[in-house]
């Protein structure tokens, strides 16, 4: 666990940092005094919670808590004050905390066990990097590293589709629109479809990933939870999935344009 902890004087940084080693002796923890120094870790390091002190000189902590979400989504941000009157402005920065100086250990405790945003543990962040799916560029999968290989072009395909919808269902008839665009869906087209998704299956069944695969009447999906996906980064506000980002997504099949000009439009916005 990442922690960012930032306050302007330096005995109140010493207490709210100890207090923090107390209560999360694992954690990593970045203290800076100045809120520009902080908000530059942040951008090359993954944050999962911030204590920020709400009054600082150049900037206060509910300008960094919005700059900080800004670079990851689902930070979560414990405001820390000596005074109550911004609880209001904290609440509509949809903080996981607010906490009264000084701040001790069964404050941070208790404010962990009610975060916004819920952390995930070390085993579950190695069990999801084993798989990897990249969509930068042309598309792939990788476990731990090695690449997937399939043996029809069409099976891989239908993964991507269903990567590209992050989970959302995906019916036969749509597959095949995709696959074959305007060609009629009829029986020989059913058989074909048949064939690519049994050998998807199989592929992931003999790489023993196949439960990345949600298959229900009629319909498929991908279970995000199972793997990381630089797509799915981004869209979370990752900066290094960001800078990864080169403005090619997906680019050996073009129904990719359009989530391809979605990303672009989120770069052009923050720029």
């Amino acid at each position: 666990m990442k922690v960012l902890a930032v306050d302007d004087e330096r005995l109140a940084l010493m207490s709210l940092t100890k207090a923090i080693e107390e209560a999360i002796p694992k954690a990593e923890i970045a203290s800076f005094r100045n809120p520009k120094e902080a908000l530059s870790y942040a951008k090359e390091n993954r944050v999962d919670i911030a204590f920020l002190d709400v009054e600082m000189r150049g900037t206060d902590g509910l300008a960094l808590a919005k700059e900080l979400k800004e670079i990851y989504a689902g930070i979560n941000i414990i405001f820390v004050t000596g005074f109550s009157e911004y609880a209001l402005d904290a609440l509509k920065m949809h903080a996981s905390g607010y906490l009264e100086k000084p701040v001790s250990k069964e404050d941070i405790i208790d404010e962990l066990n009610n975060l916004r945003n819920p952390l995930t543990d070390g085993a579950e962040q190695k069990k999801e990097s084993r798989i990897r799916v990249q969509t930068f560029g042309n598309f792939d999968i990788f476990i731990e590293n090695r690449p997937v290989s399939f043996k029809r072009a069409r099976s891989k395909e239908i993964l991507a589709y269903m990567v590209d919808k992050r989970g959302s269902n995906v019916s036969r008839p749509e597959l095949a629109s995709v696959l074959w665009e305007d060609a009629e869906y009829d029986r020989s087209l059913q058989k074909q479809l048949q064939i690519y998704i049994s050998e998807l299956m199989n592929c992931l069944r003999e790489e023993g990933i196949e439960d990345i695969i949600i298959r229900s009447s009629g319909h498929m999906c991908v279970d995000p939870s199972k793997f990381s996906c630089d797509y799915y980064d981004f869209i979370e506000g990752d900066t290094r999935a960001r800078s990864a980002y080169h403005g090619e997504y997906m680019s050996n099949y073009s129904w990719a344009e359009y989530t391809n000009g979605y990303l672009d439009n989120i770069i052009y916005q923050n720029m």
